[in-house]
This record gives C-alpha cells, sequence and structure tokens, in this order.
C-alpha cells in the first residue's frame, strides 16, 4: 500500500455527498450505518472555533443523525463541556507552537473585548439577560458599554440617544443589546425568555441602509426579520399580526406615509436610525413618529445637532418626553443663553449664565445620551486624521466673474433692501419700489407665471443667488448652461452666463456648456484645480490613494476629465450608480493597488461606503451643515485604517466659502458646548436666529459681501484669538511667508516681490489652518494641542516645538522666539537645498515619516 493510500484509509469519513475520494470500505459503512452530517458548531463556542483556525486542513465534526430532541441535547451538553474546556484548554492552545499553523493574527479576533460573559441583568434577577457569546466575543470593549447603557435605560423603562461618532459600530451595540434583550443565545431561545412572549422591535432607517440592516441581524443574531417596505407590506403587515415577526424595518419615508397603520401596533422597543432626521419637529415624519406607543424609545446619530440648539431638544424630547422641560422652557433656559455667551464680546456675566446652563444641560443629557469620538475608543488602534482647511486663491477670471455678479440687479436688490426707497417713500426699497426685480436675470425666470412676485419676493432670490456664487467660486463651467434642463431654463442660465462672463466670454469658451475636452480638463481658470493638481502628483507618487468628493456631478464630470488627462487610474461612484454595484466599486478600490483615485458624491450616502484602503481626502467644495463634510472624511478615518488620513478641505478665497465654513466652525463649537459640554473659543458676534446681533455671519448683507480683497476667516480667527496674540507674531508688510503657531500660513501680502508672487500663484493657497486647531478646544483636548510637538503623527506642522502660553507670557519675549523659530526654520529648508517658499510647499504633501526624516538629517549635520 503506498503513503498516499494510507493516509486516505485514516482520513475521517466526510459527509460531502458529491465527494469520490473515499474508499470502497468507507463506503460501505457509510450504507450500514445512520447517514452523517457535519454537526455545525454552536456560534457561542469560542474554543471550537478557535481550533478550527488552528488547523484549517481539520475536517468538520461530525456526529450522527438523532432525533430532533436527542441533537438540542447534545448541542447543550456539547457547549456546557466547551465552556468548561475553555479555561483549561484555551491558553495552552493559544500559546502552543505548531508547524505551518496560521496566525490568529490574521482573523478577526484582534482588539476585541474580554471573553467573559456579558451579563446585562442585576444579581439575583430572573431570568439572567446577558450577551450571547457568540456576539460577545466579537465586541470592541467601547461597544460593550453601549449594550450596558442600552439595557439599563431599557430596565428603567425609557429610551435614549446612541450618540457614537460615524464608524464605531452603533448598528452591532444595537443588535446585540436585541439579542441579550430577547434571550437570543447562539440558535436557539432560551426556554425563560420563550415562555416570556415580548413585542416586536420596530426599526426606522434611511432607505439606502434597509438591506445593511437585514444583513447585520442575519450575521449576528438568529431573530424573525421582515421589511416593511415596497409592494409586499400587506403581507408583511397581516405575518406581524399572527405575531410571526420579531424585528419589522422600514425606512422614513414608508413610516411618514402609512404610518398611522404601523402605529396601531404595540411595539416593545422602537429604534430610528439616523435620528437626527428628526430634527424638525415641523415635519411629516416628526409628527408620524409621536404617534408610536412605547416608552422605549431609542435614536442612532453620529451628529445629534447640525445646525442648530433646538434640533437638540426636539430630538431627545421624542426619546424622553419632557425630559428637557417644554420647547419655551428649553429656549429660554438653555438656547439663548448659550447663544449669547458665546459671542465674542459677551460681558462677563453672560458668559457665567452660558457655562452654568451648559453644565446643567450636561447632568440632564448624560441620564439619556451616550456620546463617544474615535480619539477617545479606537483611538489608540488608529494613526490618526489631520483635518486641513485650505483656502485657495480663485483665477484672476473667476474673481472678475464673481464681482459681476455681486452687480446683477438681483443681488443688488437684496443687499439695499433696507435703504430709504428712491421715490422718496418712508418705507425701505424692500417695502416699497424694489420689491420685485422685472429688470433681473434671476427674478423674472422664477416668476415667469407671475408677473408681480410672490409673497416671499425678494428674498426668494436669495438661495439660487447663493447657488450660483459657489458655482462660480469652484469652477466658471458649472454655470452655464446644462443640456439635461428644460429648454427655457437653458436660455435663462445662458443669460445669465454672457452677463456674468462679461468681455471674457470668450476666454471661457461661449456661454454655453463646453464640450471641449482638453478645455474642460485645463487648471488654467480655476483656483481650487490648480490646487488639486498639485496635490495629486505629490500624493500619487508617494503611492497615496485619494478620495475626491464633490457634491455637484457637473464637478465630478470635470475632475474625471482632468483625471483621465493626467493619466490617473480612478473609479466613481455618484446617485447615479447603481446599487447592486457600489459595494463591487468600493472593494475594487479597497484591493485594487492600481486604483489612484475614487471620485465620490458627497450626497451618495449609506453604509458600506468603508473606503479605508485611502489616506487622503479632499472635499472640493463645503457644505452649509458640516456634518456632511465630516461625514465624508470618515470614509476614510474608520476602524481598519492602517494610515495616517491627511483631510484637504478646499475653499475659495474670498468667495461665498469662506462664510460657509465660518458658519461651520460657529455650529460645530456650538454642539460641542451644547451637546459634549466643551469650552470653545469665542471668535463671532453673530447669534444665529437675532436680527440684534447678526454680526459677521448672519444676514443678507454678509452673504452678499464682497470679500475678494480680505482674508476674511483668517482675520476673524487670529483677530479674536486672544492667547494667540500673546504668542503669535503678527504679519508685517513684506512677509513672504508665516509658518504659525495654529498651522501653516500662506499669505498674500502688501509688499511682495515679483518672485514669491509668482510662486504663490503658481500653488495657489493663500491660507491654511488646521480645522482641530480651532475647533474642539475644551480643556482636554487644549492641553493635547498646545504642548503638541512634531513628532506627534496627528501634525503636519510647525517642525518645532510649541512653546507652553504660561511660559511664554512669563518670559514677555515673543519677538525673539518667534525670530528664532524662523531661523530654525531657514535652516532646515538650505539643508534640503531648498527656499523657505518652496520648501512649505513641499512640507504641505509631506508624510510625517518624511518630516522626521528631515529633522533626524538636519541633526546630522549639525557639528
Amino acid at each position: 500500500m503506498s503513503l498516499r493510500a494510507f493516509k486516505e484509509t485514516l482520513k475521517p469519513c466526510t459527509s460531502q455527498p458529491s465527494s469520490t475520494s473515499v474508499s470502497q470500505k468507507q463506503s460501505s459503512i457509510l450504507q450500514d450505518s445512520d447517514p452523517i452530517i457535519p454537526r455545525k458548531p454552536p456560534k457561542s463556542s469560542l474554543t471550537q472555533q478557535l481550533r478550527r483556525l488552528q488547523d484549517p486542513l481539520a475536517p468538520p465534526l461530525i456526529q450522527p443523525h438523532n432525533s430532533p430532541k436527542r441533537e438540542r441535547e447534545q448541542k447543550i451538553s456539547d457547549f456546557v463541556d466547551e465552556e468548561e474546556e475553555e479555561d483549561e484548554e484555551e491558553e495552552p492552545e493559544l500559546k502552543r507552537p505548531k508547524f505551518g499553523v496560521a496566525k490568529l493574527s490574521q482573523f478577526q479576533y484582534d482588539h476585541t473585548g474580554p471573553f467573559e460573559p456579558l451579563v446585562l441583568s442585576s444579581d439575583g434577577e430572573v431570568p439572567v439577560v446577558q450577551v450571547p457569546a457568540s456576539i460577545n466575543c466579537r465586541l470592541l470593549e467601547h461597544q460593550r458599554a453601549g449594550v450596558k447603557f442600552l439595557y439599563s435605560l431599557y430596565k428603567n423603562n425609557h429610551g435614549g440617544i446612541l450618540g457614537d461618532d460615524m464608524g464605531l459600530g452603533k448598528t452591532i451595540q444595537t443588535i446585540a443589546f436585541l439579542a441579550a434583550v430577547f434571550g437570543k443565545d447562539g440558535e436557539y431561545m432560551s426556554k425563560e425568555n420563550q415562555a416570556m412572549k415580548k413585542d416586536p422591535v420596530l426599526i426606522i432607517c434611511p432607505t439606502s441602509v434597509i438591506h445593511n440592516w437585514e444583513s447585520e441581524f442575519s450575521k449576528w443574531a438568529n431573530f424573525r426579520v421582515s421589511i416593511y417596505h415596497g409592494s409586499n407590506r400587506d403581507l408583511i403587515y397581516d405575518k406581524l399580526e399572527a405575531h410571526r415577526v420579531e424585528v419589522l424595518i422600514t425606512s422614513f419615508d414608508t413610516y411618514r406615509i402609512h404610518g398611522s397603520i404601523l402605529s396601531e401596533i404595540k411595539w416593545d422597543i422602537v429604534v430610528i436610525d439616523e435620528a437626527h432626521r428628526l430634527k424638525n419637529e415641523k415635519s411629516k415624519l416628526y409628527r408620524a413618529c409621536l404617534e408610536i406607543k412605547t416608552q422605549r424609545r431609542f435614536g442612532l446619530t453620529g451628529t445629534i445637532m447640525q445646525n442648530k440648539i433646538m434640533e437638540l431638544f426636539n430630538l431627545l424630547d421624542w426619546v424622553v418626553p419632557g425630559s428637557l422641560g417644554t420647547r419655551e422652557h428649553f429656549r429660554d433656559f438653555y438656547d439663548e443663553p448659550l447663544k449669547h455667551g458665546q459671542r465674542s464680546t459677551a460681558p462677563k456675566r453672560f458668559v457665567e449664565i452660558a457655562n452654568k446652563r451648559k453644565q446643567h444641560l450636561m447632568t440632564v443629557l448624560q441620564k439619556y445620551m451616550l456620546r463617544r469620538m474615535k480619539e477617545e475608543t479606537i483611538g489608540h488602534l488608529m494613526m490618526g486624521k489631520e483635518d486641513n482647511v485650505v483656502f485657495c486663491a480663485m483665477s484672476e477670471l473667476q474673481k472678475r466673474a464673481y464681482r459681476r455678479m455681486l452687480q446683477l440687479p438681483d443681488i443688488q436688490c437684496l443687499i439695499n433692501k433696507d435703504l430709504p426707497c428712491s421715490c422718496g417713500s418712508p418705507l425701505t426699497q424692500v417695502e416699497c419700489c424694489k420689491r420685485i426685480v422685472p429688470n433681473g436675470i434671476i427674478w423674472p425666470y422664477l416668476h415667469r407665471d407671475n408677473p408681480d412676485g410672490c409673497d416671499s419676493c425678494p428674498f426668494c432670490l436669495v438661495l439660487p443667488c447663493l447657488v450660483k456664487l459657489q458655482q462660480i467660486s469652484n469652477h466658471l463651467e458649472l454655470i452655464k448652461p446644462n443640456p439635461k434642463d428644460d429648454p427655457d431654463k437653458q436660455k435663462k442660465d445662458a443669460e445669465f452666463a454672457a452677463a456674468v462672463f462679461g468681455p471674457d466670454i470668450d476666454l471661457v469658451g461661449g456661454n454655453m456648456q463646453s464640450e471641449s475636452f482638453m478645455g474642460l480638463s485645463d487648471v488654467k481658470h480655476c483656483g481650487k484645480m490648480r490646487a488639486i493638481e498639485k496635490l495629486l502628483f505629490s500624493w500619487i507618487s508617494q503611492g497615496d490613494k485619494i478620495l475626491l468628493f464633490s457634491y455637484s456631478v457637473r464637478m465630478l464630470d470635470i475632475l474625471e476629465k482632468f483625471l483621465i488627462r493626467k493619466g490617473y487610474c480612478f473609479s466613481r461612484l455618484d446617485g447615479s450608480t447603481p446599487t447592486n454595484l457600489r459595494q463591487s466599486l468600493v472593494d475594487d478600490f479597497n484591493s485594487s493597488p492600481s486604483k489612484q483615485v475614487f471620485l465620490i458624491s458627497t450626497r451618495a450616502g449609506g453604509l458600506g461606503l468603508n473606503l479605508v484602503s485611502a489616506n487622503r481626502v479632499v472635499v472640493f467644495d463645503p457644505n452649509w451643515n458640516p456634518a456632511q463634510d465630516l461625514q465624508a472624511q470618515d470614509r476614510s478615518f474608520r476602524f481598519g485604517q492602517k494610515r495616517h488620513v491627511v483631510v484637504f478641505r478646499l475653499l475659495a478665497a474670498g468667495s461665498l466659502e469662506e462664510l460657509v465654513y465660518s458658519r461651520q466652525i460657529y455650529k460645530q463649537q456650538l454642539s460641542n458646548i451644547a451637546v459634549s459640554g466643551k469650552m470653545e473659543k469665542r471668535y463671532f458676534e453673530g447669534v444665529q436666529d437675532c436680527k440684534e446681533f447678526q454680526g459677521e455671519l448672519f444676514g443678507i448683507s454678509n452673504l452678499f459681501r464682497d470679500l475678494s480683497d480680505k482674508l476674511f476667516t483668517s482675520e476673524i480667527i487670529h483677530v479674536h484669538d486672544k492667547e494667540g496674540k500673546e504668542h503669535e507674531r503678527r504679519i508685517e508688510p513684506g512677509d513672504d511667508i508665516l509658518v504659525s503657531e495654529s498651522g501653516n500660513r500662506l499669505s498674500n501680502n502688501y509688499k511682495r516681490t515679483s518672485t514669491s508672487e509668482a510662486e504663490l500663484e503658481d500653488l495657489g493657497i493663500v491660507y491654511a489652518h488646521r480645522n482641530e486647531d480651532i475647533v474642539n478646544l475644551g480643556p482636554g483636548i487644549q492641553e493635547k494641542t498646545e504642548t503638541t510637538i512634531y513628532h506627534s503623527e496627528s501634525q503636519a506642522m510647525p517642525l518645532v516645538k510649541r512653546e507652553e502660553p504660561e511660559r511664554v507670557v512669563k518670559k514677555q519675549k515673543i519677538p525673539i522666539i518667534n525670530e528664532r523659530k524662523r531661523a530654525q526654520y531657514r535652516l532646515l529648508a538650505r539643508s534640503r537645498g531648498m527656499g523657505e517658499l518652496e520648501f512649505s510647499m513641499w512640507l504641505l504633501s509631506a508624510t510625517p515619516m518624511q518630516r522626521e526624516q528631515v529633522l533626524q538629517d538636519y541633526r546630522r549635520k549639525i557639528p
């Protein structure tokens, strides 16, 4: 007998019916005995899973086919035996070296929670409520804490908010919590929980993630899940009434329309994913959700507050009605004091009251809300993120078009609305003769069916004019007619483009949409694309992978032509991409080394867009809602990211986009104050929804202000940054560049040599800072950022150590310190054979390892 035949004889019986490798002797044995089927190990058997991982060539465990009762008893017996063996055999097995055994680090058992049981119920409570071992062994530590928090709310018969940051596994925590409450233990339910019939669970979520919820339930637990969506709603409802559904999943739109039907059902738990959709108390969705008959209401959202503090009240009042008092009480006691206490010139008394109200609000929120960020949970498993906000100079053609846009009659009507009317009336222009704009370009099209105007004139012009200004800031081609629009709109857009381009119309190829590939892919007339060209070349040459976001599909078309012209290999995903193809595009980009850039629409949301292979993120155009830009960044900055992520948010300097970003700062600061209780610097004089304090942020006069000759954001941040005034030198006329303590600033100064001006124009960047240096300056964060030195992975600049503010104030020799730092900076540049400006350009795209290498090389050269 050969060695191979001998090995075949020693192999255990296989259960595959199609196998032809068994010997004749084994076949006869199988015919004489009961059929042998492979026993599927219980999900809770960690020991068996580890054994299978340690010996991938081992055959599946088998057992005789018995009656269902005996099989169930055998499973329970095996489960008990395996749990008893776990403490004795697991550690030796993990430590015992074996030749050719696959390492456990290759599998998904890294960084998971402890393997001891996760018991949620109190001692002596019957039945015992615990998370199934099959789920518990795969939970991270912060997820285990989240499950405990959800159960504590459930036990007290009220709901709450799981407000973890995006990417921390809110879906998984919810499923683990539900599995514990329903007594799901692996593949069966305990007898105690079978005797206790529970009402079903309702999950309301966006349409794009319905199937993701269904998929996650199938992976993690054994629930009877049904989807109430589409044409089979009646069948699912009958099934629900027959008590054959444990979890019902539906969409926001479906519940808004058919909520009256579902509200008649008695639900044990209601979970709303992306719960910030309930921010508007006047919406039909909000009113429909108020009719749900249960006190156990849970909201899942990573952006609890997006625009206004009152959104926090609306969400929490749905989850736990009355927890924050009445709407009027919340507005007077929390909303107004917090907003006015954040004014840059707020009296000390206002600031003190705001701090007290903030502390009181946090005391209430902590009872019903759990909020955690990536940095405090899985930050040690990731390399960090750096969020750079880069202000790109508009091209001269863009600046001229922007100014002409502001001079149109439509916008002038809005700017001068409060001036006295020219007819001699005591009324203002908006109240008298200038309420309508028949000689405008945008207004006649909007009111083509109503020449007398509408009830909201002329304020109906605000949104269309803002859209046009943002289009000019991004690319001049965007304001030209779109062939997909109706003929009347194309005609109106062509007239508008001709008025805005004026004598420069030939430079942009006319007022109709260009079909020229070379013209669209040219970066000459777009300031942001000049910056993109330099950054992509530097990053791709270093092997980086880039995510490039834009909310405009037409802008994505232009960027696509630019990438083709440069020869970069890319993928693209927008709203027109079929849903069934999106995941394959994501998987292909993550696995393919040849794919360098991923073009994505900022509006193409949904779970599954986890692009952790990319370590560079570019947000081409900002959104009024800061959550949209933060969500785009988190497509790359998620669990599983192995590299340092660098984000570049591009803004057109001197345009409306600076005001958009300033409002983002304002909203983020209010959110940090109201939701997280953090301390924030007071940059702005404006107060939201307050006509008396519109300041520099609010009001129509600010929206349509000409900022082309100013560094609007830079001035606000550095004028009101009182701490920065004490330890940062101001820019002097004639300075070419200043690398400040708060980031890097490439500044357009009053006097500059022609060489410096040409180099700055070629770079296309006039100012830049890190968003984390402006926002989130709470006590903990502040301590970290102010004493951070260059060696930190999360810092790109500066290249020298930061001085602590207290020490700097005591020395009172700030200019000398800054000059010494500038001298060190010049020496570093010379050591690489570069000028200061060229060295600064290199720093914008250098990796932390490269910057560290520069310092090491410089120290070696010092005698």
